[in-house]
């Protein structure tokens, strides 16, 4: 039996709950479609060292502000996932669980939202899948030939795993950096590989910084100016606190990207190698977007193109959390309720129509 209502939402992390208060406050019949089992997105998986970038305050969804966690400036994972199960009880919102949306079908005048739960028919679609489930491996020479393991960011959890082992983590970015830095502090023997020399941000750069930048940068696209070059133009790495502790105490020094895997660990560019029991690739992600396959909307690096969060191509569909491609720091706390909230203000014209 096919249910029916105005707008499904399709995910119920922090993106999905920050739509369904928005679509609530303007009374627009909604449900939220999750895959996981218990409340808190993609955080209820993060490594235990986790820790935001911001401080709880400039850290929150709409309407509910981040409590502060005791001893803290940085909260950490399970903080915010207390959050997010707060935030959902709080508004009543109509979440779902453990539902997997297989694929969303055109229906005529609806979007037909096919679950391993049954059907749902919408006026209209909001995609907040996001990108944990996409883990991006790239292809290395030698990868299948490695005898040890090979983990993904989202597969680690501890340096306890790791004790007497030697590790190299691969990735310039802040997961590679707070990962590499977690494990200089136990007793890892480390190495960490990038393509670049690593780009730290200024020390006293942190959330807050990054979202006015993001958002400066949208305004002045959106006004014909000069592309300020976003986030990236300012470094790659967040120095929270245990990056910079263990950058300052010489304990995360970057290697140059290794040339190919071995049976037993690395080879480097001047041939030398280095063995390894464990390689961790916290090499990135790609947006959750399979369920759209059979509306043939994908475009270049797998992105659907959009304007602001609807799909140019299907004006019933709204994409939110992605990354600045569906608003400026949406895929952050603090940055996904403006979208969000547009996201919501479109359909209910949509539904006026």
């Amino acid at each position: 039996m096919t249910q029916r209502t105005d707008v499904v939402v399709i995910g119920g992390g922090q993106s999905g709950l920050a739509a369904g208060y928005h679509l609530r406050r303007l009374g627009i019949e909604h449900v939220i479609l999750d895959a996981a089992a218990a409340p808190g997105g993609a955080w209820q998986h993060a490594w235990e060292s986790l820790r935001l970038f911001s401080p709880a305050q400039y850290s929150s969804l709409p309407g509910r502000l981040m409590p502060v966690q005791p001893g803290e400036t940085y909260p950490d994972a399970a903080h915010v996932v207390s959050y997010l199960a707060d935030y959902e009880k709080r508004y009543e919102l109509p979440v779902r669980r453990e539902v997997w949306v297989e694929a969303v079908h055109r229906d005529g005048a609806h979007l037909r939202v096919e679950t391993d739960c049954g059907d749902w028919q919408a006026r209209a679609v909001i995609s907040a899948t996001g990108t944990w489930t996409r883990p991006f491996l790239p292809a290395v020479p030698g990868s299948r030939d490695f005898t040890g393991r090979q983990l993904h960011t989202v597969q680690y959890r501890s340096p306890a795993a790791f004790t007497g082992q030697r590790v190299i983590v691969v990735g310039g970015g802040n997961s590679g950096a707070q990962i590499a830095a977690d494990l200089a502090r136990a007793d890892v023997h480390l190495t960490w590989a990038t393509q670049r020399l690593p780009r730290y941000l200024a020390d006293d750069i942190d959330g807050r910084a990054l979202f006015d930048h993001a958002t400066a940068r949208r305004r002045a696209l959106d006004d014909g100016r000069t592309d300020t070059g976003g986030v990236a133009s300012l470094g790659d790495i967040v120095a929270v606190p245990p990056v910079r502790a263990a950058r300052d105490a010489g304990r995360l020094t970057a290697e140059p990207m290794f040339a190919r895997l071995t049976a037993t660990g690395v080879e480097w560019s001047d041939g030398s190698q280095t063995e390894a029991d464990v390689v961790i690739w916290c090499t990135g992600f790609r947006p959750a977007l399979a369920h759209f396959a059979s509306l043939r909307l994908r475009g270049t690096r797998g992105h659907i193109t959009t304007l602001g969060t609807r799909a140019v191509d299907e004006p019933r569909l709204h994409l939110l959390g992605y990354g600045d491609w569906t608003g400026p720091a949406s895929a952050t706390l603090i940055g996904v309720g403006r979208p969000a909230r547009e996201a919501a203000r479109e359909i209910a014209e949509l539904l006026r129509a």
